[in-house]
């Protein structure tokens, strides 16, 4: 690890020397010269305020206390995941427009399922496994990205990083000049032919330096002493993974004896380190690229995925989520101090927000008296087929996948049946079931014009072309999982609820902001400021009260 300190400090004073001729220059550009969009998967927003005591002063504290938060946002459709959130952030619109209903979705003429930046025209860059065959084109919407290229002709520079592919991808854009993800493959930084021929140098050079086979040499301990994690359960419960090669959810963790393993580097994102890694790499990536210096607003946009693989394994309430919080705190204080240093705080506008929240896990829920449970997919599955066997002669179930029953349509058109009747009938059949709140279906979709929960928020989340014939809503609390760790997915506060924070450039500095605003209106926001049109399909609002002389609504 002691390279990747001197690598940071490298890092650091390079900025200083670099940006200490222009100390002094304090005018705020009518444009901010860099905008850094930070993307925490997986953030609900009370690991902002759980946490608070724990957090450093120059993390999410000097955001919040430098900037202005936004305490009331929220996601306005299902399902809430990482393809649709991200999209969503950045186009400004919700699935209905810009067409990413899930990390997946059924195709019903291909019979078989897609994810939604998978590209078989493309090429892997950097990797000699089909983990580059990725691209943006599944998206029906422009980005802001896209928006601030199209305005400045092509002059701006737009990045996406993250470790995982989407995460990367559906911010940058179609205009992006480049978007970056891990392989685990090999433990390196790639792309897609879609930007690019071959890597820059500079990705090749920051890939020689193995940072994650030091990672990997190496243990996962707490931050702190184990004692002092008391916003977390104790650290040996039975509502977290055992990952391999341990008889225990406990720290420490022995990298290198969990990546044997498992017989590959991928544990490396059910750690801290993974968002350690993307820092360095983001950093590495505005120095390299020059960002921030040409004469137009350049963008990075930086997901930060290790949260969620960490929160999925072992729940919100675990000391290892706890941990990755506290460390990827400073992980941010390294990034926006190394890049206040470089470009000057009035030159780079941030903003940080989260893709989803995620559900207490329900073992632990019921343990506790709260209304919780698990849903069986094969037992609703059956109970979808039997139930269109006996009625209609057939099963008719092609597939089910986010919440949704995708039915046959060339057999229910040989049956010489109403569409619409047979998906009503199967809703209410399954709306009877323990785990089903609420089922709606393909036609009222089209049909209907929702203003009232959940209804509305599925519909903001259906797409004709990509949607199913029958939606499920479940009751709070429940999910589709394993009894150990969690997930998220549906329209409750728990997975709708995030942060929002503004920093920087002409940003005030410790206003709070408490009318409810969407994730939709970020992008339009982000336009508002950049002084460019808004993303082709937007829907959202320009958020009030965050930039100096500007009265909040």
């Amino acid at each position: 690890m002691k390279s990747l300190a001197l690598h940071l400090l490298f890092l650091a004073v390079t900025c200083s020397v670099g940006y200490a001729q222009k100390k002094n220059e304090t005018e705020i550009p009518d444009k901010p010269k860099l905008v850094v969009g930070i993307v925490v998967d997986q953030m609900r927003y009370d690991f902002l305020t759980r946490y608070w005591d724990k957090y450093g002063d120059d993390g999410f504290k000097k955001l919040v206390q430098q900037g202005v938060l936004c305490r009331q946002l929220y996601y306005n459709y299902v399902p809430t995941y990482t393809g649709p959130g991200h999209a969503s952030i950045y186009t400004g619109t919700s699935p209905a427009m810009h067409g990413i209903v899930g990390n997946h979705w059924y195709v019903k003429d291909n019979r078989a399922t897609t994810y939604c930046t998978q590209d078989d025209k493309t090429e892997s860059i950097g990797t000699t496994s089909p983990a580059g065959k990725q691209s943006p084109r599944n998206l029906f919407s422009s980005t802001i990205t896209d928006q601030l290229q199209l305005t400045n002709l092509g002059d701006s520079k737009v990045i996406g990083i993250a470790l995982k592919d989407r995460g990367a991808i559906l911010p940058a854009g179609n205009m992006a000049d480049a978007a970056y993800w891990y392989d685990d493959a090999c433990r390196c930084w790639i792309s897609s032919s879609f930007y690019m021929k071959e890597l820059p140098e500079w990705v090749k050079r920051f890939n020689d330096k193995k940072y994650p086979d030091q990672y990997l040499s190496g243990e996962w301990n707490t931050l702190y002493p184990i004692q002092q994690y008391t916003e977390s359960l104790q650290d040996d419960n039975p509502y977290e993974t055992i990952v391999k090669g341990k008889t225990s959810p406990t720290f420490p963790y022995n990298l290198k004896e969990i990546a044997q393993a498992y017989q590959t580097s991928s544990i490396l994102r059910t750690t801290p380190f993974g968002n350690s890694l993307t820092t360095l790499f983001a950093i590495d990536a505005v120095m390299s690229e020059n960002m921030g210096k040409g004469k137009s607003t350049d963008m990075l946009c930086v997901s930060f995925s290790s949260t969620d693989y960490v929160g999925h394994s072992f729940g919100p309430y675990s000391v290892e989520s706890e941990d990755c919080y506290l460390r990827l705190d400073r992980d941010l204080a390294t990034m926006i101090t190394v890049i206040e240093k470089y470009l000057g705080k009035e030159n780079v506008l941030f903003f940080l927000t989260a893709d989803h929240g995620v559900s207490d896990v329900p073992a632990h829920l019921k343990d506790i008296k709260i209304p919780a449970g698990y849903i069986n997919e094969a037992a609703l599955m059956n109970k979808a087929k039997s139930f269109c066997a006996q009625h209609f002669g057939d099963s008719l179930v092609l597939n089910y996948i986010n919440n949704q029953f995708y039915l046959d349509d060339t057999k229910i058109n040989a049956l010489k049946q109403d569409r619409c009747e047979i998906q009503k009938k199967l809703a209410l059949h399954l709306i009877g079931t323990e785990s089903v709140a609420y089922a709606y279906t393909y036609c009222d979709m089209l049909q209907q014009s929702y203003v009232h929960f959940p209804a509305e928020y599925i519909q903001h989340g259906f797409h004709p072309l990509r949607s199913g014939d029958v939606m499920l809503c479940f009751k709070p609390n429940y999910m589709e999982f394993e009894q150990r760790g969690t997930t998220h997915g549906e329209p409750f506060s728990y997975d709708a609820h995030v942060p929002l924070i503004w920093y920087g450039w002409k940003v005030k500095s410790g206003n709070v902001i408490d009318q409810r605003y969407e994730i939709t209106d970020i992008a339009v926001t982000l336009a508002n400021m950049l002084q460019v049109m808004e993303p082709t399909g937007a829907t959202g609002k320009v958020i009030k009260g965050i930039i100096k002389q500007e009265k909040s609504e």
